[in-house]
This record gives C-alpha cells, structure tokens and sequence, in this order.
C-alpha cells in the first residue's frame, strides 16, 4: 500500500494584530501572566471585509498556484470549521465559487464541478476529522487528491478571560499518495464524551420582554398587555409576532476555561491510552515531536506534565526527576506535580520536542481548527530556519475539541518535506503585520468599522451581503488584484 498524507501547506493569517502588551495595559492583566505564564504575544484581528470562507479561499488559492495543480483533479475539499457562516448553505461552497471564478480563464468554467465539498463541525477538532476522512478517501482510490482546509475566527467576549486567546486564520493542506511532507499512520487513538465546556447555542429572547426593556430605555414602561397588543399589529420583519422569540447566534462562546482545560486533559490522555492499545509506541523514544492544538502557546506543555511523568516512570527514568526536585513531600502530589513541571528535565523535553511548534501561536492566537496544523508548520519553519534535517522524524499529533473529543494519530516527514514547505515563509509573514491601535480593534470587534482598514493586493475579501427577497444575507466575494 502506498504511503498517504500531507503534500503541501499553504495558509493565510488577516493582516491586522493586536500587541498583546497593549491589551494587558488596557485590561489592567499583568503581560508577564500573558507572555511568559501563557506564552502570547499577539492576536491576529480580522478586518471587517474578512470571514472564515474568504480566509480559507486565500489559503486553497495559495495552495493551487504555489504547487501548480490542476484543481480538476481535485477530488474533495473538506472544511473543519466552528465558524459557519450559515446554518444550512455549507461555507466551503463560497470558497468553491470564488476560487472557480478566478481560476476559469485558466481551467475553464466549473473546474470544481466534480469536486466534493462539506464542512465538518467538532469545535476544534472538525479538521482533523476532515484529515481523517480525506486521508481513508486517498487510501481506498487510485491517485486521488483532496484538500483538507480549517478556517476559524476565535472570538470572545470583550473583557471575558477568553479576550487574550482571541486569533484568526487558515490553512490548507494537499491529500496524496506518496506525500512530500508527513505520511500519516493508519492509527487513530480517540476519546468521546458529550460535556459542555464551551459551546455556542442559539440564544432564545422572548420578544415581548425584549420590546418591554426597550421601552424601559426609554423612559416608559408598558404593561405585558400593551406590550402584545404593539407586537400583535406590528408588520416588520423583526418585530411581528408570528413568533413568540427571536434567536441570536453569536461567535461569543458559552464557556468555563478551567473545566474545558479539565476535560481536554481527561480526553487526550484516553485517545492516548486507545492509540497505544492499537500500535505500541514509546512516546519518549519514538515521537521526536509532538504537535498540539492550541487555545494558547504553552497550553499543549501545561496539559501533558503528568503523562509525561508516568512516560518516565515507564521508561524507568523517574528517577532523574526525582534527583532534581526531590520525592513527593507529605503526599502533595498536585504541589510535585507542579514542581515538577518548572524542573530542567521538563523545560528541555519542552525545547526538544513541543516549543517550535508553540511559535506561531505566540503571533497568532487560537485560530481553532487551524491551530493544530499552524503548530506543523510553525515546526517545520522554525527547522528550516535553525537548518535542521527532520527527514523520518516521527510526530504525535494530539488534537481536542470542545464538547467533547480528543483524536491522536501519527505521522513521518518525508525526505521532501523542506523544497514543499521552505516557500511558505510563515515567519517572514507574521512578521510583515499592521498593529492596529486598541480604539480600532475594539471597533472591529463590535463590528463599527464599514470600511476596511487595510487593502491587501492579490487577497480574496467579502464584497457585499445580499439583500434581496430570495437572496437575503447570501455572501459575495471579489479578488482584489
């Protein structure tokens, strides 16, 4: 059987960022709690002409030009994503129709007509299910290719304790047969459970208390009678009382971070323990790497400290721990465990192995689906960059979603993977970035600002939204060379 995986990468992160020094001055956060205890730096802020389908279409345009490929060969695109723009119309479907549209006068019309395209929604884990089912697609075809891209926008609340996790971003990634950058194993370790640590419902308003409390702004109060009498003659498309409520949905979500930190721990580590019992592997010894998601840089070291100190004890070296920060002391484990995460032996496990993926993520933010695979290429950049060779390097990969499920799987870099990804220039990008002023970028996040504040050559941005009787909120996107 031939080997499967991760041909090529392209991604794309918006040009705007926010510092993250000037945030913890806003919001009166110590920077040494978001730098050096989370390790931030700043978060990539979507203009207002950007979304979660014009960023994955700029990531699948760069990916088709930057490796020459015939987009008609092109078999699958899937799409993990939580940041749907619609709760029926797929969001891969925009992506399809701007990329056909720039590419007919090369291609031809419909070049993606005999593609298949869908998103897959798990919260942070959506791609990596796409990966999964793209890479069993390639597997069981003849010289088939997909694409798997995630797109995300991770928004919260302004002043929430999600504000500093915020990020943006997408990346695209190439499905083959014998692939230049990773082959992925046929092994998937995963862990279930339904829980909610972070979710975004439909939020239900009831519109005659809402019509009350608007009165209330006013100056006047209305009784519950006055109140549906009002909405009982009224004739606009908001406000008539054909329904009882109205829904919002918004990206803001319902979470509780030490819960969902709770349960991403509880998962990886049984999607470990299920990917052992299917291929027995030595994570210490075997897995020169390990690739997280990420909500935040150092999130993925302070999750696994305690599997790593059961890896030790497996391998007979707890006692090299033990030599340097000393025996469980009156049977406080949690303050050893602590300890043990601040010793020299974990820092350079750390260095070795997780670091270079956490740089990205640094400059970006969480970018939700994105994140696991922007934490590959942060990787593969930075050992090109410190001129390392990682060829059969094998990596772990350990992926979570909020709801919950974790997925673990494996993968080799192939001898080609430095001509595929030296191009990409990730670093040289996120350090080509406009910082916005903290006035700005609260704007945007309440969506105040009409025009965009940077114009970006060869970039695919939202044109208009449609308004029309039969095409009310349907989404336009124009190519701006």
């Amino acid at each position: 059987m031939n080997k499967t995986g991760i041909d090529a990468i392209s991604f794309y992160v918006p040009k705007l960022f926010v510092d993250m020094e000037k945030l913890a001055h806003e919001r009166d956060i110590s920077y040494d709690k978001l730098n050096k205890g989370l390790g931030l730096k700043k978060m990539a802020i979507p203009d207002c002409d950007e979304d979660t389908a014009s960023f994955a279409a700029n990531a699948l345009l760069d990916l088709i030009i930057s490796n020459n490929l015939d987009p008609r060969e092109i078999g699958r695109i899937y799409l993990g994503t939580e940041s749907a723009l619609d709760g029926s119309k797929s969001t891969s479907t925009y992506v399809l129709e701007i990329i056909e549209e720039i590419l007919s006068d090369k291609f031809g019309s419909r070049c993606f007509k005999n593609c298949d395209v869908v998103d897959l929604v798990f919260a942070c884990v959506g791609a990596v299910d796409a990966l999964q089912n793209c890479n069993d697609w390639v597997i069981n075809g003849d010289n088939r290719k997909a694409v798997v891209i995630a797109s995300d926008i991770a928004k919260y609340e302004l002043e929430s304790t999600g504000e500093y996790t915020q990020g943006a971003g997408a990346v695209a990634l190439l499905i083959s047969e014998n692939p230049s950058i990773l082959s992925i194993t046929n092994n998937w370790g995963i862990a279930t459970k339904s829980v909610g640590d972070f979710f975004k419902p439909r939020r239900v308003h009831n519109k005659k208390e809402i019509l009350k409390e608007t009165a209330s702004l006013f100056g006047k109060e209305i009784s519950d009678k006055e109140a549906l009498n009002i909405l009982n003659d009224n004739k606009s498309e908001f406000w008539s009382y054909s329904n009882t409520n109205f829904e919002l949905h918004k990206e803001e979500p319902i979470f509780e971070g030490q819960f969902s930190n709770e349960c991403y721990q509880e998962r990886i580590f049984e999607a470990l323990d299920h990917f052992i019992s299917q291929k027995k592997v030595n994570i210490l010894k075997d897995w020169n790497h390990l690739i997280f998601h990420l909500p935040y840089a150092f999130h993925g070291r302070k999750m696994l400290i305690k599997k790593w100190i059961s890896w030790l004890d497996e391998n007979g070296s707890l006692d090299q721990l033990i030599n340097e920060i000393g025996e469980i002391d009156n049977g406080d484990e949690k303050a050893w465990t602590r300890l043990a995460g601040k010793s020299k032996l974990y820092n350079n496990f750390i260095s070795e192995r997780i670091a270079p993926g956490e740089l990205a993520c640094a400059e970006i933010g969480n970018m939700y689906t994105a994140s696991i695979f922007m934490s590959l290429l942060s990787m593969l950049n930075t050992a090109i960059k410190d001129n390392q060779e990682l060829s059969n390097n094998k990596i772990g990969f350990i992926s979570y979603g909020s709801g919950s499920k974790a997925k673990i799987f494996e993968g080799i870099i192939q001898d080609n993977w430095k001509e595929k990804v030296k191009f990409s220039k990730l670093f040289e990008v996120l350090n080509n970035r406009i910082d916005i002023d903290f006035e700005t970028y609260e704007k945007l996040h309440k969506n105040q600002i009409a025009d965009p504040i940077f114009s970006l050559n060869n970039s695919i941005k939202v044109s208009s939204i449609q308004t029309g009787e039969f095409t009310k909120g349907l989404r336009n996107y124009k190519y701006n060379l």
